[in-house]
């Protein structure tokens, strides 16, 4: 698919971008949101978001490993989260949407229509929709456990034509880059080997839930229904930049496409 062809693009961001030293990492979050403010002038945008657990002990220092102080955090950060998002997206002239999901609206046709109209209705009157996962209220069978399943789920039940994911690493290599120095990004994947969904979940950050598996897990999903999904920094959003703004290669990341 040709990066003129994209129409709706869902952004998804993790905590490990949005946060540090236990707090939300102002200027990336800022950086984040003109990118998505440019974007926005070509595309449909949807960005799905962690990060409220992380925002949440901010404000309350609770061990996010017991299971209702994870979701105190949660109820304490996501307001905090979505009050930095309005903020700074208020500058550039954005009006955005909180919508919180479980992996039970997906479950059901009524459910994922009534979400899929939300979303198309935001979109047409221009509001951006900020999509996080509602671990408040649910149990553990209601939930996806990390955002990359959510995003994709989200991207192929809004119809959009392409995910990026914006990590704390800047692309799908052959080896562990930080353990083999000799280790090669993929450019392109068309094909996900069940080796390597079988590898051990790996999150880089102590308020991150997922890893290089949970985004090989999103892009096999996608492959599968023939949507693509590419993945780059967060830290440095260049890579996303030249993407989609320019015609060209991308100087680093991986694009999952079942296209030529």
């Amino acid at each position: 698919m040709s990066r003129k062809k994209y129409k709706r693009i869902v952004f998804k961001v993790g905590s490990g971008v949005l946060t540090e030293k236990n707090s939300i990492a102002k200027d990336r979050m800022m950086s984040l949101i003109s990118m998505l403010s440019e974007f926005k002038k070509h595309y449909e945008v949807i960005l799905v978001t962690s990060g409220a657990v992380a925002a949440g002990y901010t404000a309350l220092k609770l061990d996010r490993k017991i299971k209702i102080s994870k979701k105190v955090l949660a109820s304490v950060g996501q307001p905090i989260l979505m009050s930095s998002y309005k903020a700074k997206f208020e500058l550039y002239g954005i009006d955005t949407s909180q919508i919180l999901l479980t992996e039970d609206d997906f479950d059901s046709r009524r459910r994922t229509e009534i979400f899929r109209r939300i979303i198309s209705t935001t979109l047409e009157n221009g509001i951006l929709p900020i999509v996080n996962e509602n671990d408040i209220s649910t149990t553990s069978e209601q939930v996806f456990g990390d955002n990359d399943q959510l995003s994709a789920h989200v991207t192929h039940h809004t119809d959009a034509d392409l995910l990026v994911i914006l990590s704390d690493i800047d692309g799908y290599y052959d080896l562990n880059p930080s353990t083999h120095k000799n280790a090669k990004m993929y450019s392109k994947i068309d094909e996900i080997s069940q080796d390597a969904l079988n590898e051990e979940h790996t999150p880089s950050n102590e308020f991150a839930t997922g890893g290089i598996v949970t985004k090989l897990k999103a892009a096999k999903f996608l492959l599968q229904r023939n949507r693509e999904m590419f993945l780059c920094s967060g830290y440095d959003l260049t890579s996303a930049k030249e993407f989609l703004l320019k015609e060209g290669n991308y100087s680093k990341g991986t694009l999952f496409t079942n296209s030529q």
